[in-house]
């Protein structure tokens, strides 16, 4: 486990607002990316029963949607032990293959950081 305060201001600000997403929302994951110009969009699990998306998946559309070039960073809160290799290839799209990508668990606390690629 990473300490979280081992995060910059800006990561520590993504990390809470995916925890924030996936709370209010009772999904199991939450997510939020910065694009190059410090914009975050905040998801949640889209999970009905004609359209299933994980919660970073959302969030990177949604700053696709917006007009978004590129990823600095993403974090996504969730049980899981690792971000699944479909939510890195959607970071990796959009941000490159260094693009940082968190994972907190539903505590806020990071347990790991690993790059898109």
């Amino acid at each position: 486990m990473t300490d979280s305060t081992d995060l910059d201001a800006e990561d520590r600000k993504i990390v809470t607002l995916a925890r924030s997403a996936r709370a209010r929302n009772q999904v199991a994951e939450g997510a939020a990316v910065r694009d190059e110009t410090g914009r975050t969009y905040v998801a949640g699990t889209v999970a009905l029963p004609s359209l299933e998306l994980s919660a970073l998946r959302t969030a990177v559309a949604m700053a696709v949607a917006s007009g978004a070039t590129s990823l600095e960073a993403a974090a996504v809160v969730s049980a899981a032990e690792a971000p699944s290799d479909e939510d890195r290839a959607a970071v990796r799209d959009l941000g490159g293959p260094q693009t940082p990508v968190l994972l907190a668990g539903p505590d806020g606390a990071l347990r790991l950081r690993v790059t898109a690629g």
